[in-house]
């Protein structure tokens, strides 16, 4: 008998065989859980925060997984953005499972566009799927939106600007804050986004400015959540599952994602459309 470890996706088959063997909880975490998408409102408390930049709303989405065009999940997720009108959006990584799919993401981008910017970010998915970074960096600009690969964007609020940095994928490809930030202005606000949490305790360790907030994906919370054991996340995953983490190099949020992968199905996790608003002390 192999005495290999069971990988995440085996963890998750027999999670959603377990769920499957139950048919009131196998219909609930099939059919209706991964559908059931929650908005997560947030205040972001930030001290000597400019007066123009108060009361901005960001909409953080990430983890789509679109694999047979544009499931319920994914079309929940884009009429609630549609109506709470973010002024940013940024959508951070593991878009599609196959290169085919790079064309439904218009749609998508368009209807959770940000009034004043929407931003892109790659997800391992993107490199494992054989996605062509130019092809998504066209449907996204044909869309109004902006696809960062250790970019920043910069977007004006009155008098003030704020950036948007989003890094390249920290599990398949190489994130580099220093080429992201080098054309930014010393002291200017900044939001970074990436896909894998893992690396913030890498940032951690070193000496970029503190952005006033960080948002990450990847790990859609465990997916399945069996009571009483540990969530079951992704390799560059690191310590982090859902939700806030004050302890590492800037206030971050793990979202817990749209979509699923390795099972189509979700149990003590829903998929969640973050809103955060940005408040002074």
């Amino acid at each position: 008998m192999s005495s290999r470890p069971l990988s995440r996706r085996r963890l998750l088959l027999l999670a959603g065989g377990a769920l499957a063997g139950g048919a009131g909880l196998g219909a609930d975490a099939f059919a209706w859980a991964p559908r059931r998408v929650q908005v997560s409102s947030h205040d972001v408390v930030i001290p000597g925060l400019p007066a123009e930049l108060r009361g901005l709303r960001l909409a953080q989405l990430s983890d789509i997984h679109l694999y047979e065009g544009l499931h319920p999940a994914a079309q929940r997720a884009m009429e609630m953005v549609s109506e709470l009108q973010p002024d940013l959006t940024v959508i951070i990584g593991d878009l599609v499972e196959h290169p085919r799919l790079v064309e439904s993401l218009g749609p998508f981008f368009r209807a959770c566009r940000g009034r004043l910017g929407t931003v892109v970010t790659l997800g391992n998915w993107e490199y494992q799927a054989g996605v062509d970074p130019s092809a998504l960096r066209r449907v996204a600009e044909a869309s109004g939106a902006q696809l960062l690969v250790n970019q920043a964007l910069r977007v004006t609020v009155g008098t003030q600007e704020l950036a948007i940095v989003g890094l390249d994928d920290p599990r398949a490809g190489v994130p580099d804050p220093g080429a992201a930030l080098r054309d930014l202005p010393t002291g200017i606000p900044a939001i970074w986004a990436f896909h894998a949490p893992g690396y913030a305790d890498l940032l951690l360790r070193q000496s970029y400015p503190r952005p006033m907030l960080a948002l990450a994906g990847h790990t859609h919370g465990g997916q399945i959540r069996p009571p009483f054991l540990p969530a079951i996340t992704p390799p560059a995953s690191g310590r982090f599952v859902a939700g806030w983490y004050r302890d590492t190099f800037a206030p971050f949020y793990v979202s817990r994602g749209i979509g699923t992968s390795g099972i189509r199905a979700r149990f003590r996790c829903p998929p969640e459309v973050g809103v955060f608003t940005l408040r002074d002390a």
